[in-house]
């Protein structure tokens, strides 16, 4: 080949055509089977998280269209009922155990239960005053009574409120988290 006719000439603007030599075509193998690997690969991924997220469902218990309506819980098994409209009041009172105290939060539900003071001199069993009660505020850290006991604020029907009262001046109280 020739390679003084592909050079530019300094009188056209246009250069002579340059020869290209001939070769056989490419033939690139396996093109397909890069595909179809590639195919594979990209339905895998969508496969996996549908049926991660069917485990994830059957893990959980959620119920599908079919699936019947999960009843609630027989009475016995939850927190006693308390109707909507009840209005609630805080409720001061003093448990007898201030280590017992310190394991409440704000939030947590708890039942009161009374028992006899022996100094009193009142005679009896330990009775639940108050069950399913929310505690509104816990004492802060040194907040306690010289006798151990600390006071807690628990929300509380009206009710309850006068109970919870009555309670703690003929017996000592104690919590029980629900």
């Amino acid at each position: 080949m020739n390679t003084d006719s592909c050079l530019p000439h300094t009188r056209t603007s246009v250069p002579p055509p340059c020869g290209v030599p001939q070769f056989d075509p490419l033939r690139v193998r396996g093109g397909r089977l890069r595909l179809r690997r590639a195919l594979r690969r990209r339905r895998r991924a969508p496969a996996a998280v549908l049926a991660m997220t069917a485990a994830a469902l059957a893990a959980t218990g959620a119920a599908g269209a079919d699936d019947p309506v999960p009843q609630p819980p027989p009475p016995s098994a939850r927190a006693p009922h308390r109707p909507a409209d009840v209005p609630l009041v805080s409720a001061p009172v003093r448990i007898a155990d201030a280590a017992t105290v310190r394991l409440l939060r704000p939030g947590d539900r708890v039942d009161v239960i009374a028992a006899p003071d022996s100094a009193v001199g009142a005679g009896g069993d330990a009775r639940v005053v108050a069950s399913g009660a929310r505690v509104a505020e816990v004492p802060r850290a040194g907040e306690t009574r010289s006798d151990g006991g600390a006071l807690i604020v628990l929300s509380v029907p009206r009710s309850t409120a006068t109970a919870l009262a009555g309670a703690g001046i003929t017996s000592q109280l104690a919590v029980t988290l629900c």
